[in-house]
């Protein structure tokens, strides 16, 4: 060869190979076979992954099917169903699980890998999550037909009164099912918190995709988070239930149709006694018996010297002028102890009238005084007969003394009590239970206990009326009804929250609109009238962000104060709603500095005894949401 290369003929590639040997040289073909190698094993890879993709799609679609299923059991209050749902998802979750573990080499796969590892998070918080869930139903199982849940009980063939007796004596073996549960749930909190929603894009399609996992992780940690703080209060249950030692509880009914602070003006009181989970009334009467028995006067705070009509003293009926329930009722304490032979209690329960109609609705007439409190619609005032029954024993005049009869609040809730204790648990129970829970979260009953431990638990839980501290924007519209008798009955009220969004400057336009569109009640005092519509004589409050700067205030009919009260700036300002008229009030302010970030959030709380004013939230000229605020409601927005 001496160093020559061969000349090839581009048009006879093979004519100069003539008259040489042929060798077995393939150093020049290797490269497109191995090329051809490679992508026949990825693709024999790519096949296999995709068979067992499927294979765990599939069995995922079931998991999540069965997981429904249980579900539905939960909303169906079926507890044998529940743990029968319970297994079967677990068994589920624990083959999608094996199944899934065979694709665990792609953990290590750059980008590939995060998505695995955030499936396995999923799959191992759903088996904490029914690990907890398994507990709590082999909790409550023996206490099934109390709570109105389908199932049997340890002591179904009971009276009434010892079942009761029987669950709140043994719900100390609660405590270490307790335990048990917030340690399962800690691990779900752990598993989904690892999850990284920063790797998914907001949306595939139509399906929304990082704002669910986000809210995924939100609805986890508050959930969890509820629980753990409201584990002192679940393990001081029995004491709180009278076991082993007696508790006395004063229940205060707020009539929410003349509204106050803290969801009603005080008009009665009932001391309740409750002895091993068993209630009894002590003692009924209205709140103006009270009154009278101080021993002192306390003179009227500036706010009712300034807003309300001829009243010169503060009185117990009075007394709740903090939208803070808390507040409102230490200072009711501080007059409560001026009188003579007063009863040592616990804590103080409120209630308005919307809990008493509710119950009604369930139970059926309840007769107290001759006559039959329902809840049907009565044409005198588009309101529940009982509304009206109630209103016209208080406040109808009449040429005898009523006497007794002023104790009808108490006398209700005692008949109520006696016709649900006084059936079998299935008739009732479960409908009561779910209704005073919704009552409980839509603030129309309040919670004050002594128990420190027991008062931490009801506030994590948002049942004790206060107002909370946030991190972000806040709004709280209060509104207190001075001498414009039962107007809130008839008043419709909606908010109109548009918010300009300019980097970190944010500016809020708030407008408030009242509307009375009935006619106005018979208020002589000698035509014997029920007076209900009367012009609303009404203290505003509107409580937003400390540090917030008012721009602009419309439609109040004395000069607006602006001051800080509860950690918040208060707006505060006076107006007057006629019958067949309408009153507007027309706010705007600028928040201080906040840390948003990229998004916007905001908590409006819910004034108590209000049944869901409507609202409808303008960000940037553009309506994004429209809702009647019915509890307590937590809005984010993207920036």
């Amino acid at each position: 060869m001496n160093g020559d290369i061969p000349k090839i003929n581009l048009e006879n590639p093979i004519e100069p190979m003539k008259g040489r040997s042929l060798s077995l040289n393939f150093s020049k073909k290797k490269p497109g076979i191995l090329l051809g190698a490679l992508i026949f094993f990825i693709f024999v890879c790519f096949f296999a992954l995709f068979l067992l993709a499927k294979n765990i799609y599939s069995q995922a679609l079931t998991t999540y099917q069965v997981a429904r299923e249980t579900y539905q059991g939960v909303k169906n209050q079926n507890i044998e169903e529940m743990a029968d749902n319970l297994k079967l998802t677990q068994k589920k979750l624990i083959d999608l699980q094996k199944s899934y573990q065979i694709l665990g080499w792609t953990s290590i796969i750059p980008f590939f890998g995060g998505y695995w590892r955030d499936g396995n998070h999923l799959i191992r918080a759903g088996l904490a999550g029914i690990e907890a869930g398994e507990i709590a139903v082999e909790a409550i199982s023996p206490y099934a037909d109390l709570l109105g849940l389908k199932g049997k009980s340890s002591f179904v063939e009971k009276s009434t009164d010892e079942r009761i007796k029987t669950a709140v004596v043994t719900l100390d073996k609660l405590n270490p099912k307790i335990s048990q549960i917030a340690e399962k749930l800690a691990i779900v909190e752990k598993e989904i918190e690892a999850i990284d929603e920063n790797r998914y894009p907001q949306k595939i399609g139509k399906i929304t995709l990082r704002p669910r996992i986000v809210v995924l992780k939100n609805e986890v940690g508050g959930v969890i988070k509820l629980f753990v703080d409201a584990q002192g209060m679940i393990k001081l249950a029995p004491s709180l239930l009278g076991e082993p030692e007696p508790r006395r509880y004063l229940v205060l009914f707020q009539n929410d149709k003349e509204l106050r602070a803290t969801g009603g003006f005080i008009t009665a009181y009932a001391l309740f006694k409750i002895e091993h989970g068993k209630l009894t009334v002590e003692k009924a009467d209205d709140i103006y018996k009270l009154d009278e028995a101080k021993t002192r006067k306390f003179g009227a705070p500036p706010e009712i010297l300034k807003y309300h009509k001829g009243v010169f003293y503060l009185n117990l009926r009075d007394s709740n002028l903090s939208p803070d329930f808390l507040v409102s009722m230490k200072k009711f304490e501080e007059l409560y102890q001026t009188v003579p032979e007063r009863a040592k209690i616990d804590g103080i329960v409120a209630l308005d009238t919307h809990v008493l109609v509710e119950a009604i609705k369930i139970l059926g007439p309840i007769p107290a005084y001759g006559t039959n409190f329902t809840a049907e619609v009565d044409k005198r005032c588009n309101c529940p007969q009982v509304i009206y029954e109630l209103e016209r024993f208080a406040d109808q005049p009449v040429a005898y003394e009523r006497g007794s009869r002023k104790d009808i609040i108490g006398v209700l809730l005692y008949q109520i009590m006696q016709k649900a204790l006084g059936v079998s648990p299935g008739q009732y129970w479960n409908r009561l239970f779910q209704m005073a829970t919704k009552e409980i979260q839509e603030k129309h009953i309040l919670f004050y206990f002594y128990n420190e431990e027991a008062q931490k638990g009801v506030e994590a839980l948002n049942f004790a009326g206060r107002i909370r501290e946030y991190d972000g924007d806040y709004l709280h519209i209060n509104d207190t009804n001075f001498a414009g008798a039962k107007a809130n009955m008839f008043v419709e009220e909606s908010v109109r929250e548009e918010i300009e969004l300019k980097g970190a400057e944010v500016i809020k336009n708030l407008t408030i609109t009242y509307r009375n569109p009935f006619p106005p009640s018979d208020c002589g005092l000698e035509s014997g009238g029920l007076c209900l519509n009367a012009p609303l004589r009404n203290w505003l409050r509107i409580y937003v962000p400390k540090g917030s700067s008012l721009l602009e205030f419309k439609g109040s009919e004395t000069e607006v104060v602006t001051k800080e009260e509860l950690g918040k700036t208060v707006f505060e300002g006076f107006l007057i709603v006629n019958p067949k008229g309408m009153a507007k009030v027309i706010v705007k302010y600028k928040l201080p500095p906040l840390s948003f970030g990229k998004e916007y959030r905001e908590l409006i709380q819910k004034q108590p005894g209000t049944e869901g004013h409507e609202y409808t939230l303008i960000v940037n000229g553009k309506e994004v949401e429209k809702f009647n605020l019915t509890a307590d409601k937590e809005i984010k927005i993207k920036m």
